[in-house]
């Protein structure tokens, strides 16, 4: 399942659900102005910041970047999506 947030919208009870599901697993993120990365969801807020760990750049698939640590602010996230069940 794919989470997709509309900038103003307030975080649902299901999207809080996924998440809180998803800790301590690898979620994909895109963000605006197309940049994607890849890391372990280690927390997140009800303005949708996110913690992740092991993060990678992973935009440009021929030249992906370690970012390690990261917080990605909420206001940047377009998309984040969940490993398959």
């Amino acid at each position: 399942m794919t989470t997709t947030f509309h900038e103003g919208s307030v975080m649902s009870e299901m999207t809080t659900e996924i998440l809180e599901q998803n800790i301590a697993k690898i979620v994909l993120v895109k963000l605006k102005g197309g940049k994607s990365l890849r890391g372990r969801l280690k927390g997140f807020d009800q303005h949708l910041n996110l913690v992740l760990e092991e993060t990678e750049d992973t935009t440009n698939p021929e030249s992906m970047k370690k970012l390690g640590l990261i917080i990605v602010r909420g206001d940047n996230v377009v998309l984040i999506s969940p490993p398959p069940r």
